[in-house]
């Protein structure tokens, strides 16, 4: 494995260059560009605080005092790195498929493809990151030192999702099912997240069930050093990162064991 790492590492010029080109084409003929990388996730944002905020009420959940501003505030800060992970699932699940004149050619190293889909998103989710704060300043809730946990955050979301993409990325090549479950399976997955709620308001038992979600902790770790302006509870979030390499060990595994059979499927 440590071998695999230095050859994705001696290929990081080429992620580079598929990265920008990626970044390019996304946006390519629209007039606000890689301004819609900031408009999606607030759009998104004034969606679920309309319905959760102000007509199911979820800014009653203890913490808000019934400021709809605040909940709407913990709900970007969720939001964002989630819109990251399950673009990032839906996109790889195709990344082959649609690369499949760059796979068929001599020596491609075909596992820059997933990596290129999580990095990708993963530069949207950055570029989100000013107008987060942008909104903490506006609506005049403070941000302390535990903002440069950040990075910790973005690591640990990094690889339990590219583990999972290089599992599904690989899969989908022969069992093309697994695209559709995988649209209904993000949004069970979603409300099993605590995004649009506090992890704290959900009752003990269910609590319990939650922590076996990893995106729980990684979540919760954006919502403790932006919103709370904590530590985030630092042994679930350990256990969290040792999880995240054991998926990202095995989804490579299992991606490089398939290899040889990419050029026939797609």
């Amino acid at each position: 494995m440590i071998e695999k790492l230095k050859e994705i590492i001696r290929h990081r010029e080429l992620i580079f260059t598929l990265v920008s080109r990626e970044l390019k084409a996304r946006y390519r003929g629209t007039v606000l560009g890689f301004f819609w990388s900031l408009i999606n996730p607030l759009l998104l944002m004034a969606v679920y605080t309309v319905v959760f905020g102000f007509i199911i009420g979820g800014a009653r959940a203890p913490g808000f005092e019934g400021n709809k501003w605040m909940y709407a505030l913990f709900l970007f800060n969720g939001i964002l790195p989630w819109t990251w992970f399950s673009s990032s699932l839906l996109e790889s699940a195709n990344v082959l498929s649609v690369q499949g004149a760059l796979i068929k050619k001599i020596k491609f190293p075909v596992e820059v493809l997933p990596i290129m889909v999580v990095t990708t998103n993963m530069v949207h989710f950055i570029l989100g990151l000013p107008v987060l704060v942008a909104f903490f300043l506006i609506f005049g809730k403070p941000l302390t030192a535990w903002v440069l946990f950040l990075p910790v955050s973005l690591f640990a979301q990094y690889i339990f999702t590219m583990g999972l993409c290089f599992l599904v990325s690989a899969l989908t090549v022969h069992f093309k099912d697994i695209k559709d479950i995988l649209a209904n399976l993000i949004t069970l997955w979603f409300f099993a997240t605590p995004i649009i709620y506090p992890y704290e308001s959900v009752p003990r038992a269910l609590q319990v069930v939650l922590n076996f979600n990893p995106m729980t902790h990684i979540i919760e770790s954006y919502h403790y050093s932006f919103f709370m302006g904590s530590l985030p509870h630092y042994k679930r979030f350990t256990i969290t990162i040792l999880v995240g390499l054991l998926f990202f060990y095995l989804g490579y595994l299992l991606f490089d064991k398939l290899r040889d059979t990419y050029v026939e499927e797609v």
